[in-house]
This record gives C-alpha cells, structure tokens and sequence, in this order.
C-alpha cells in the first residue's frame, strides 16, 4: 500500500498546476484532494498489472496500462466520476478524448507520469519513459498517452512518440495532444 499512497502523493503534486488538473479542478483548495481520488484507481489497476514503474530513488512514477485489443480505459471501474463535484468537466474530458484512444491494438497507456517538484526537470521522467519504452520495443507493443501540455509533448516527442492526430481543445479548457509511439 505504501507503493500505491506514495505514487498518488508524486502525481497529486505533479498536476496540481496542470492546465488539464486546474480546468478540471478550478478551485485550488480542493484541487489536491480530487486529484488523489482521481489518481488513486488508475494507480492500483497499474499496480495490480504489475505495470506501475517508480525511479530508483522513488520520486518519479509513471502508471502504464496495458490494454488489449478493443480495451479502452474508460471501461471498467478505473474512475467513479459520480464522485467529483466537477462531473462535468470530467465527463467532458472523457467524451473528448475517449473517441481518439486507438482500441484496435493491444498497446501499453500512459495516462500520467510524475515527478516530485525537487527533481523535476532532472531527467527522472525521461528515464522511467526510456526504461518501459525499451522493454515495449522488444516486445513489439505499441503506446498511447495524452499529453497535457506543450512541455510535456516535448518530452514525449524525444522519446518517439508522436502526434496522434490534431490536438484536443477542451471546451473554454486547454489543448491535448494525443500521441502513439511504434515500438522501434
């Protein structure tokens, strides 16, 4: 469990200035507490896939999803979006991105990767990025994310992926760009 509420405590303060988070959240002091209700699920189906990747000293995680083929993450129990006050913007968030998620193939998903405030920028996230992307090669699987914002996409675009389509505008809400990556 402590694998599980530490991953939730890197990611929760690595969105808490997100543009997706604050559109989804606007009020900043309930932001925290949403995000960890909101990550803790996607967190423990990553763990129990045994899909959930920490940095060697612990404060960077990425939660991948593997999904078969016609799999969407949006199935299953991963989020009860009954239980935020902003069910809407989270509904809407779900609608738009939903559609763009490829089910055709089996792929690995990123829906979040986090890195604590005092080594940000360090490289940890690229590395926890380069470290599963390595095994997908040799595993032939593809991978899906949406990044979240244009520095994010920077990331993600140095380490192979690329756009998935045009990007997402949110309704008065920021841009996100879908991105796939082949395995190499």
């Amino acid at each position: 469990m402590g694998d599980i509420e530490a991953s939730v405590r890197i990611l929760r303060d690595s969105f808490t200035h997100d543009p997706v988070a604050e559109w989804l959240f606007p009020e900043p002091m309930g932001r925290q507490r949403m995000l960890a209700s909101m990550f803790r699920p996607l967190v423990e189906a990553s763990a129990g896939k045994g899909a959930l990747t920490f940095s060697a000293e612990g404060d960077a995680v990425a939660v991948w999803l593997p999904l078969a083929i016609g799999e969407s993450p949006f199935t299953g129990e991963p989020i009860d979006i009954a239980e935020y006050p902003h069910l809407a913007q989270l509904a809407t968030l779900i609608e738009y991105t939903e559609p763009r998620h490829p089910i055709g193939w089996e792929h690995l998903y990123l829906p979040f990767l986090g890195v604590a405030a005092t080594v940000r920028g360090t490289g940890i996230g690229g590395g926890l990025l380069t470290d599963r992307l390595t095994k997908a090669d040799t595993e032939r699987v593809p991978a899906y994310l949406e990044a979240s914002s244009a520095r994010n996409r920077s990331l993600y675009l140095r380490h192979g992926f690329v756009d998935h389509g045009e990007p997402i505008t949110l309704p008065s809400g920021p841009r996100i760009w879908p991105m796939w990556r082949t395995p190499k």
